[in-house]
Parts: C-alpha cells; structure tokens; sequence
C-alpha cells in the first residue's frame, strides 16, 4: 500500500514538474502566425503585423527576436490592440517603449490603447504622470495612438479607428453588457465606402463592434486563455472568466470577422501551457 502511494505520489510530482516545464518553455517563445482574409471595400491587398499584449516582455536581446520575425514579413504596417506594457507602478516602461522605437523607425504602427494603459491614464492618484510619459516616449512620425479617433489609409481604402474602451467593459468574473449605443457615442462614425478596421483590446463585445459598423476587429487581451486545452480551448481570461468564448484566431459575426491575438507576453504569472506567445502576419485582400 505504501508502495504504491509512492508511486502516485512520484507520477504526480513528475506531472507537475513536466506542465511547469512547459509554462516557462511556452511563457518565453513566440511563434509567428500566417492568416490571410477577405474585406470588403479594400482597394488593393496590404500585409500588416498584429501585435498584442506585449506586457514589456523581451525576447533575445532588447526583443531583437520580435524585430527580427517583422522585418522577416515586411509588412506595410503594424497594429499595435494594447497592452504594450503592464500597469503596475514600479513597471519598467522601456521594453515596449524600444520596441516601438524601433519598429517605428522603418514601419507606420497604429496603436490602439489596451486596458493597462487606460488604468495608468485614469488614475493618476496611483500612477501619476506614467501614461503621459508612455505617450510621450512612443511618440514619433510613424505612430498613430487611436484613441476614439480615426486615421485613413488611402492607397488601401481603409479606415483605421482604435477604440479606448472604459475600464467598466474590463470586469472581472462576468461580461458587462454594454450601453446601448456606447460605441456609437464614444468613436467616429463609420464611413459605409470604406473598410472600416477597429483595433478594439476587449474581443468580449464582437457582436457589439460590428453592429457598430467594423468590417474587422482586431483584439487581444485574453492571452489565449493562458492554457489551452484540446477541444476545450482557452481555460481562463485574465478577467478570470473560465473557458472565455473568444480565446484566440479568427472569427465571424455576420459579414464581421474579428482576428483576437493571443498576445506576446503575459503579466502577474508569467506562465503559459500549451499556448506560445503568437505575433500574426495578417494579408488582407479584396473580396471578388
């Protein structure tokens, strides 16, 4: 009998040394991922880099792998749907920050803010100046910050709006329903002739973006579930809703398609099973 308790107990230790293992082998790997989609009112194909939640984490030296895998793509731009760094007072800014840098220094990136950097916006009390001095340092010619505001891409036809969604979207343990016409109020009105793209960080409201209009979301945040498991998918958000209902790829409400990244870094644990950090190489090309 003691024998055989012995025996449960070793597997058992051998298991969760093996699944630790793979939380820190998966927390500190990317892998670059291919998707190719059909828009509606794009003029002619564009190759864009999505990139979320990076929580300023570095890959190689000062995140030379991550720039690396970009320049491999040479996209036309890059969307940034927010979280570059993590809101914690104490938080090294200047990984994300020299990313950003440069990247910025050979592509045009839109930036979308993300739930950490509204935090640091919003209360000042805890965080002073650090939002400000976050925009101030990404700040460049090649850096758009789409925050409730629009941008268009011309030679492509796009509308390009980033969406600074209020931090009660962001509860935990449940899904808020949003206000009847909260987007509507909040951002620029579509324009029917374009494709219109919204880097939105809460992928929770899909269906409300696009009755809003978007022809494509761009999300993040949900970091994949932080565990995958077959069929099951994601197990938890870090809004700690268990198996979330949006986890990570492509979906589709209606002619709305919503690309959600599983994001490059993580934050508080930094561990992920079964789910590398992912950068997306997205094509965008015109419907026939």
């Amino acid at each position: 009998m003691q024998s055989m308790f012995g025996t449960i107990l070793l597997i058992i230790i051998l298991l969760a040394a093996a699944l630790l293992a793979v939380g820190i082998i998966d927390g500190n790997r990317f892998v670059t991922v291919r998707v190719e989609l059909a828009i509606s009112n794009l003029s002619k194909e564009c190759r864009f880099v999505l990139i979320s939640d990076l929580h300023d984490k570095v890959y190689g030296s000062q995140n030379d792998k991550v720039i690396d895998a970009v320049h491999k793509i040479n996209p036309d731009f890059i969307v940034l749907a927010g979280d570059l760094v993590t809101s914690q007072v104490n938080e090294d800014m200047t990984p994300g920050i020299e990313l950003v840098k440069a990247l910025s220094s050979r592509y045009r990136i839109y930036y979308g803010l993300g739930n950490h950097e509204s935090k640091m916006q919003e209360d000042t009390e805890r965080f002073g100046d650090k939002f400000d001095q976050l925009m101030r340092a990404v700040d460049g010619r090649n850096v758009r910050v789409l925050q409730n505001e629009s941008v268009d891409l011309p030679e492509y036809n796009i509308r390009m709006t980033g969406l600074d969604l209020a931090l009660d979207y962001f509860a935990h343990f449940r899904i808020k329903k949003m206000k009847e016409n909260y987007l509507q109020e909040t951002l620029p009105e579509c324009d029917d002739r374009k494709c219109n793209i919204l880097i939105a960080h809460n992928p929770d409201y899909f269906e409300d973006y696009a009755r809003w209009g978007a022809q494509l979301v761009l999300s993040g945040h949900v970091h994949g579930g932080i565990m995958r498991l077959p069929v099951l998918g994601g197990v938890i958000a870090p809004s700690y809703k268990i198996f979330p209902k949006y986890d990570g790829g492509v979906y589709r409400s209606g002619a709305a398609v919503m690309l959600l990244g599983r994001g490059l870094g993580s934050h508080t644990l930094p561990f992920r099973f079964f789910n590398p950090a992912e950068l997306y190489e997205v094509v965008l090309k015109p419907c026939e």
